[in-house]
């Protein structure tokens, strides 16, 4: 049993336990919304944060036969980017609280140099400079606990919108800029549900977590060419789905003032074989129906560590998180380890905590025989990641 001078320690611990940096998600995972904040004591709580992630892929060969460049001379392709979290927790009774977030679950920013642009261009495709998109998640997750022996059975539920923005410049090699295409998904929903079973008195606690797949049906698209002899604005319709998810995370105390915790997730990447879009005027060279090819397959990340709590007011994490990777050759996506380690203080009015994680990715290669535009082999290396946040209890 944990001691009662370590009791409220050891709960700020367990809170703490999901503060773990993935410098790099798996796929395009980015953001998970804090409905953990629902678990943590205190009737009005707020909590804001960001993190930073600094992915460094690099190809080290691109193209094939006459257009091969060994080693690749374009330097790092993939971009870095913020990712914000923002949680209000509101206690409607003693067994019955809500939660209301916002973050960017998913996305993915790219620039490519004339290496790769070669590359697209001799492969027969539309070559790109720029390539990406973001989500942004606003949602609504409520609780209702009830008390089972021991301890206490959570049921959570809610809804979210999630909207969706893709951006694509078209840039010959060696040439300047000659188009950007543009789709935008205002609107669409989704869903999670859950179940979890705590002793507070262990910091022990299992939870299971079902966030749903949301379908993106461009509610606006365009391709505007700067100049030529097609130069003009056409209209354009794209579509496509981001994966379904199921998180299983369990946590207890060991000792007084450490905790030990872990997690595994599953994530129907498979889901999305393509990102498909018609540009309704065809335009030569240009227009027409086209998609972006994925044909990955699910994936699971797997996370293990441990809290310790050094006094009241300081907590410190340290973990390892491995994720699969999703790659079937089409691009390269390949698993990765990640370490990270955080603290969480008690400063001014709240808890300040902040984090930092290093990520080591694999290399691998894709081809055009598996739905690629241009043969190319490297695209790992190291990611970085650094994450900060601020809680006040009301």
């Amino acid at each position: 049993m944990i001691t009662t001078i370590f009791k409220n320690a050891i709960l700020t611990a367990a809170a703490f336990a999901a503060f773990a940096t993935t410098a790099q998600a798996g796929g395009y995972s980015r953001g998970e919304a804090d409905t953990d904040i629902l678990f943590e004591s205190g009737d009005f709580i707020f909590r804001a944060g960001a993190t930073y992630v600094s992915p460094r892929r690099t190809f080290k060969t691109t193209g094939s036969g006459p257009s091969l460049k060994d080693p690749n001379t374009d330097g790092v392709y993939t971009n870095d980017y913020w990712i914000p979290s923002v949680a209000a927790k509101i206690g409607v009774s003693e067994n019955f609280a809500c939660a209301l977030t916002y973050t960017q679950p998913f996305g993915a920013d790219a620039t490519y140099g004339n290496n790769v642009r070669l590359a697209q261009a001799l492969a027969g495709n539309r070559p790109y400079s720029d390539k990406g998109f973001e989500t942004n998640e606003y949602g609504a997750t409520c609780d209702v606990k009830f008390d089972a022996g021991a301890g206490k059975i959570h049921l959570l539920g809610g809804i979210f919108l999630q909207d969706f923005t893709y951006d694509a410049v078209i840039q010959p090699p060696g040439a300047a800029p000659m188009g950007r295409f543009h789709l935008q998904d205002d609107a669409a929903f989704g869903y999670r549900i859950g179940a979890a079973y705590e002793i507070t008195e262990y910091a022990l606690r299992v939870s299971l977590m079902y966030r749903s797949k949301v379908k993106h049906e461009a509610d606006e698209g365009d391709l505007n060419i700067f100049s030529g002899a097609g130069a003009g604005v056409y209209s354009a319709t794209g579509y496509g789905t981001l994966p379904q998810s199921v998180k299983l995370s369990v946590q207890t105390g060991v000792a007084p003032g450490w905790l030990v915790y872990g997690s595994a997730k599953w994530t129907d990447w498979s889901v999305l074989d393509s990102l498909n879009y018609n540009i309704d005027s065809v335009i030569p060279g240009i227009g027409g129906a086209n998609k972006d090819v994925y044909n990955w397959k699910d994936g699971w990340t797997l996370q293990a560590g441990v809290a310790h709590v050094f006094n009241e007011k300081l907590t410190g994490t340290v973990n390892l998180t491995w994720d699969s990777g999703v790659s079937t050759g089409a691009d390269i996506h390949e698993d990765s380890v990640t370490l990270g380690a955080g603290v969480l203080a008690k400063l001014g009015p709240g808890d300040l905590r902040f984090g930092a994680g290093v990520t080591h990715m694999s290399s691998g290669s894709q081809s055009t025989a598996q739905g690629a535009t241009f043969d190319a082999t490297g695209g790992g290396g190291w990611a970085y990641g650094v994450t900060g946040s601020y809680k006040i209890s009301f």
